[in-house]
């Protein structure tokens, strides 16, 4: 099974997949929201790491868009250290699960072996 991560910083995104790789993680990458929902509309994916900074609806449009793109997908939003609590905690109301950067790859590749497990585990999604 395979994750999406969305992020536009090709450094770290080739680390993640990098990583990802080693441990027999597909990854699929895209640098922003709509290239992401095209690869959604494509293929399944275990999980869905995105970037807080690529997000341009509310929130809660936001979710109901990955909702319907690919309903039960786990999201993950990546929040840098000025993203505010409130709307940290606005993501995780909506069911989204937050990251906060900065973190080692190494935590956020284990994050993604657990939601491909997940998904392994429960092949409907």
């Amino acid at each position: 099974m395979a994750i999406l991560l969305i992020d536009r910083d090709r450094p770290f995104a080739q680390r993640v997949g990098l990583a990802c790789l080693e441990r027999r993680i597909a990854v699929a990458i895209a640098e922003n929201v709509c290239e992401g929902i095209r690869v959604l509309l494509d293929r399944p994916v275990a999980a869905v790491l995105v970037d807080s900074g690529l997000l341009r609806l509310p929130a809660v449009d936001q979710a109901k868009l990955f909702e319907a793109v690919a309903p039960g997908v786990p999201v993950v939003v990546l929040v840098s250290e000025e993203v505010p609590l409130p709307e940290r905690v606005r993501y995780q109301v909506l069911g989204f699960q937050v990251f906060a950067k900065p973190f080692p790859v190494d935590d956020l590749v284990r994050k993604a072996e657990a939601l491909t497990a997940a998904a392994t585990i429960h092949p409907d999604r």
